[in-house]
């Protein structure tokens, strides 16, 4: 199956308008960077914690797959560290990538 994943991370408790801003972004990956051949985005919404039933409304008229949870985080381990990119390289590649989609 291939499809694009948005991912977005909150540091905070689930909030009902983090639901509009991962459609939004769901939306412009559909738009702007999916082809045919792709299934349909997926949103993927991870926060501190949050309520099943804020959630459960959040989402009730939204026609996108978007899925919520919780994580807990301690510390990454240093073999993951080690193959994160930093903060620059990602804004370069970001940087590369909209300047030759122009």
């Amino acid at each position: 199956m291939k499809c694009y994943i948005v991912i977005e991370l909150k540091v905070k408790e689930f909030e009902p308008e983090y639901i509009g801003k991962l459609n939004f972004y769901i939306s412009a990956i559909n738009e702007l960077v999916r082809d045919e051949s792709d299934h349909p985005t997926i949103g993927i919404l991870l926060c501190k914690n949050k309520d099943n039933f804020e959630v459960e409304f959040a989402l009730k008229d939204i026609n996108k797959p978007i899925g919520v949870s919780e994580y807990r985080y301690k510390e990454l381990p240093e073999n993951i560290k080690e193959n994160l990119k930093t903060l620059e390289e990602l804004t370069a590649e970001l940087k590369h990538w909209t300047e030759n989609e122009n």
